[in-house]
């Protein structure tokens, strides 16, 4: 359901630490708050799921929030969400994979091995979706922004 302007509801952990909505009275445990489009718009439209995954809410502008329940949903996205974004890389071990990337991201500089080529998914026009041996994704979001160096390894391998 969209969130009606005459809706009150309420996102709040409960004694357990986890995230619980409040909706006209009525307390849904267990939710988990998610992007809807984490890739293409990042800072655009987010749900409130049920333990089941049944939508219970959802938010089209969450920065037109009230700043504490902007706060809430903020914390609630930021211990769920790991995607380290790639700012750049500095080196690449081998030009056929399996290969060792270095890389900057957002988070530090890492290591991280790609078993294959299918570790590489394009998102949209702009970005890239790297998958290393660990399970860890990591993103580029706009594969033009990166410098030349960083472009140029990623050639190789597109």
């Amino acid at each position: 359901m969209n969130a009606p302007a005459h809706a009150h509801w309420d996102l709040l952990r409960n004694p357990a630490g986890q995230w619980c909505l409040e909706v006209d009275g009525v307390l849904h445990e267990r939710v988990v708050v998610a992007r809807a489009f984490p890739i293409s718009a990042p800072e655009g439209p987010v749900c409130v799921l049920d333990a089941d995954g049944h939508e219970l809410l959802w938010l089209e502008d969450p920065a037109a929030l009230d700043e504490r329940l902007h706060e809430r949903v903020t914390a609630a996205l930021t211990s769920r969400e790991f995607t380290p974004v790639i700012e750049a890389i500095l080196h690449i071990s081998s030009l056929s994979t399996p290969s060792r990337w270095t890389v900057r991201t957002d988070r530090g500089i890492t290591d991280l091995l790609l078993t294959g080529e299918e570790a590489l998914q394009r998102v949209g026009g702009k970005s890239l979706l790297v998958a290393d041996a660990a399970g860890v994704q990591y993103l580029i979001r706009d594969i033009p922004a990166l410098d030349r160096a960083s472009r140029k390894f990623l050639e190789r391998f597109l």
